[in-house]
This record gives C-alpha cells, sequence and structure tokens, in this order.
C-alpha cells in the first residue's frame, strides 16, 4: 500500500454483520478511539433501552443491528476504524480516489477530507433514522432482478407498477438490478420477471430504498445538509447517482446529490466501470484498490464488473490476499 496510490471502496448497508470491526478495535488503539467517539456521539435505542454502537457491532443481536438507523453509523464507524487501523500498520497511505455504495459515500467524502468524522456520522445516523421512519411509514419493498440489464428493469417496473411505485434501485454488477417500490408492485413484478425468463427474489428489507416512496427521508436529511459546510475534497469521490466523480468546487452539487441518492437509483456498476477506466489507464501510475471493512461485498461486485481489477479487502488486519472471496450478496440493496 505504501508503494501504490490507493483507491478505498467503501462498503453500504447489507455489508453488516455481528462482529464487524472487533478485530481492528482488538488490534489498533486508534480504530478503539473511532468507536469510542461514535459512542459518544451516536445514541441508539434498542427495545426502549439505550444501546451502544460498538456494543451492538460486536455482539448484536443481529435484528437490531440490521436496523437501518442502527445499520448506517455502525457502518460508517466501522469501516473509518478500520481505515485509522491501515494507516497505523503503514504510517501514510496515498489515496488516490474514494467510492462508497449508497452510505458508503459518506464514508468517501470523509476519507476525502470533505467532511469531518463527527459531523458526518451525526448526519449518517440521521440519514439512517428518516429512512427507516419513511419504510415504516410506507409498505415497499425491494427486488432482485438476476440476468436484466437496465432496459428490461425498467419493462418489469413498468408492466408491473399499475399505478403504484416500482423503480430501478440498484445497479450493482451486469445482471444483478434492485427494484424498488410499493409493495403490491413488487408482488407482481416476481410474474413479470418469470415471463422474462428473469429470475426475481424478494429481499427482506425495511422499505422501498432509492425510490420516492424515500422522499420525505431527502426532505429531512436536506434541511439538515443546508447547515452544513463542506471542505473541498481533496481526492476524487464517486456519486452513486451519476456513477461519475463529484465536481470538487461544487459543494452544493454534492450536497444536492446525497439527498437525490436517497430516491433515485444507485449506480455502482457505472461507478466501477468508471473507476477501472480512468484511473488505471495510466500503467506508470500504480493504483491499488482497498475495501474497508467490513465484507468483501464491493470485491465481489467489481469482480463481475471487471476482472481485470483486483480488490483487497480489510475486513480484518493482516487480511491476506489471497484469501478467498465470500459469497457475493450482490443482490441486497445498499441504502
Amino acid at each position: 500500500m505504501n508503494d501504490a496510490r490507493t483507491v478505498f471502496l467503501c462498503p453500504g448497508q447489507g455489508a453488516q454483520s455481528v462482529g464487524m470491526g472487533k478485530a481492528w478495535f482488538d488490534a489498533h488503539p486508534t480504530a478503539a478511539q473511532t468507536f469510542a467517539a461514535a459512542d459518544e456521539t451516536v445514541s441508539l435505542q434498542v427495545d426502549g433501552a439505550d444501546a451502544r454502537l460498538s456494543e451492538l457491532c460486536f455482539n448484536g443481536p443481529e435484528q437490531q443491528l440490521n436496523r437501518t438507523d442502527v445499520s448506517q453509523p455502525a457502518l460508517y464507524t466501522c469501516a473509518i476504524a478500520a481505515y485509522q487501523g491501515l494507516l497505523e500498520e503503514h504510517g501514510s497511505i496515498d489515496i488516490a480516489a474514494a467510492s462508497g455504495l449508497s452510505l458508503g459515500e459518506w464514508t468517501a467524502l470523509h476519507l476525502s477530507g470533505a467532511i469531518g468524522f463527527i459531523d458526518g456520522l451525526r448526519l449518517v445516523a440521521l440519514r439512517g433514522r428518516l429512512m427507516q421512519a419513511a419504510a415504516e411509514q410506507t409498505d415497499g419493498s425491494m427486488v432482485a432482478l438476476i440476468g436484466a440489464d437496465e432496459q428490461q428493469a425498467q419493462e418489469v417496473c413498468d408492466e408491473s407498477a399499475r399505478g403504484e411505485v416500482l423503480v430501478p434501485a440498484n445497479f450493482n454488477a451486469p445482471g444483478q438490478v434492485v427494484i424498488s417500490g410499493a409493495k403490491g408492485a413488487c408482488t407482481r413484478s416476481l410474474e413479470t420477471a418469470a415471463k422474462m425468463n428473469l429470475k426475481a427474489t424478494e429481499l427482506s428489507v425495511a422499505g422501498a430504498f432509492h425510490s420516492p416512496l424515500m422522499e420525505p427521508a431527502a426532505e429531512g436529511l436536506a434541511n439538515a445538509l443546508a447547515g452544513i459546510e463542506l471542505e473541498t475534497p481533496q481526492v476524487t469521490v464517486w456519486s452513486n447517482v451519476t456513477g461519475r466523480p463529484h465536481d470538487p468546487e461544487d459543494l452544493e452539487l454534492i450536497k444536492s446529490r446525497l439527498v437525490q441518492q436517497l430516491t433515485s437509483p444507485v449506480r455502482w456498476q457505472q461507478s466501477c466501470e468508471s473507476m477501472a477506466e480512468e484511473l488505471t489507464s495510466t500503467p506508470e501510475v500504480s493504483i491499488e484498490f482497498h475495501e474497508l471493512a467490513p465484507g468483501t461485498v464491493l470485491r465481489g461486485l467489481f469482480r463481475r464488473t471487471d476482472r481485470s481489477v483486483k480488490v483487497q479487502a480489510h475486513d480484518t488486519p493482516d487480511k491476506p490476499k489471497s484469501a478467498p472471496v465470500q459469497a457475493e450478496t450482490s443482490s441486497e440493496p445498499a441504502s
């Protein structure tokens, strides 16, 4: 890592698992300090009682960790704790770019210097609460389509909506698209997809993320971002909304994209294609791709998108490069 420029990939919702971050916490004081700061900053409630973010990360229970209002600040903290641990291991890291899947875009912006850890954590925690509330206010769901391209996914939505909300929500990798919307429309989409010889699976999620049903959450996030001053990113950060890099000179547009992301599809496949094209096109510049904790979901998605790009995951300290890729959970939405 010291001899190459680094591209960090930052996981989104769906990557969480009980025990995440514990190895980093145990191995590196700066990682432990990151979790301690998060515990002091974020107030979480589980079954009506106060709960520490670190405790939920390390010990669960899984059902509570999977809640949108818990998993989002937990994932943000875990990824940054891993980054702090990597800094301890390597002394310094030359970051060329950063990109994150949905929620992970906030982590990427922190790594770029655009927002401080605490401000970012507070906003991410608010984002999770707003999305959880929006999900509870609507009867929404999501469906993974395997083997579909963007046009086919749109056809499934158009035929199945019947006046209800149903839209493409995640373009994860070639042949892996998630659609999102009203529960009834999602149910109808299963039959529509079968007629088109596509495999469709309804996902166990809190609601219809990255669809117009998240508009109340988007409004709340916009109000919160209005009072925040971003700093100019010092490295390139990719936008989920466009699948292209943010304009570092237009901080208000970055805010707008973060709000728009809640109701727009996540273009992760396009982001990966763009990163591979723009960051690996100069042979004399050594570039390495590294996925922050937890999990290896993004490594799997990049592998399906462009096999020429190798991604090293850091679910735990000193993870061997030759470690097998875990089963890909790329049909899961990232919120």
